[in-house]
């Protein structure tokens, strides 16, 4: 199949995006278009403009803070897979951009458009709520910013009004002698995730956080597991499938053992993080 008719935007500067959202009400924004340009085709989505974002100045670019990394929203997946050791204090974003999809899929697709699209079994979702970053949002009454875990309200919904952009994701970075793992279960390799974990210990910071993903909406803590983990404890199975119980009840048998063993694998790939 082919698109249904559409305009094409191509603001000169994020106002102009924003002006543009609001004067269209169905309006989509479009960045490396890997998400969006499949649903175009099949008609899943048929909105009468897109509104390009991928060439506006300081939504490409990835900044020290200090204590965070600023990654503009359409900075590609590539961009961070290749910036590597240079993400100091965050180089296991590298590590995570590195298992999405295919090299042809990350030199387009963005960081924004992933967290946006908010598919379940993506990644950024995912890790970034492990990492406690934060979604940059400006709209016609400023600029604020969501918490990623919270961003994702459902599967495709996430916190955002039709007149809003992502502009940009903020990533503490995490502490000398951290923790960092993540593991996914997939069919074969660059596929979607059937189940997901992503686990970050931080000492100095005294955190301790265990994300599961891959659920039928966002990604779920398991707040007690991680603690286990932050003492010094090494929780068993039985525990991580109460635990996962708890945080997602609507998993089956074989949807939960997937999850446990997910849980367990990034456990035992727990490494440390320069």
């Amino acid at each position: 199949m082919k698109a249904a008719a559409f305009d094409y935007l191509r603001p000169y500067n994020l106002k102009a995006a924003i002006g543009a959202l609001g004067s269209r009400g169905d309006a989509k924004l479009v960045g490396g278009a890997q998400s969006l340009g499949p649903m175009l085709n099949l008609r899943l989505a048929r909105p009468s403009v897109l509104v390009g974002l991928s060439h506006l100045e300081g939504l490409t670019s990835i900044g020290d803070e200090g204590k965070a990394w600023r990654i503009g929203a359409a900075v590609t997946h590539a961009t961070i897979e290749d910036a590597g050791a240079h993400l100091t204090g965050c180089t296991m974003l590298a590590d995570v951009a590195r298992d999405i999809a295919y090299r042809s899929v990350r030199n387009r697709g963005t960081i924004g458009g992933s967290l946006v699209h908010a598919d379940p079994a993506a990644d950024w979702p995912l890790c970034l709520a492990t990492l406690a970053a934060d979604v940059e949002i400006e709209g016609p009454n400023g600029r604020r910013r969501c918490p990623v875990a919270g961003f994702m309200r459902a599967a495709f919904t996430v916190a955002l009004a039709q007149d809003e952009v992502v502009i940009a994701v903020v990533v503490p970075k995490v502490g000398s002698g951290s923790g960092w793992s993540y593991f996914k279960f997939c069919r074969k390799p660059g596929d979607f995730a059937q189940a997901s974990a992503a686990l970050l210990i931080d000492p100095p910071r005294r955190i301790a956080r265990l994300f599961v993903g891959a659920l039928d909406g966002a990604p779920a803590p398991l707040l007690g597991v991680a603690r286990q983990l932050a003492a010094g404890d090494h929780p068993d199975d039985a525990s991580i499938d109460i635990a996962l119980a708890e945080a997602a009840p609507g998993l089956d048998a074989v949807e939960r053992k997937m999850r446990v063993t997910a849980v367990r694998r990034s456990i035992e790939r727990l490494s440390a993080t320069p």
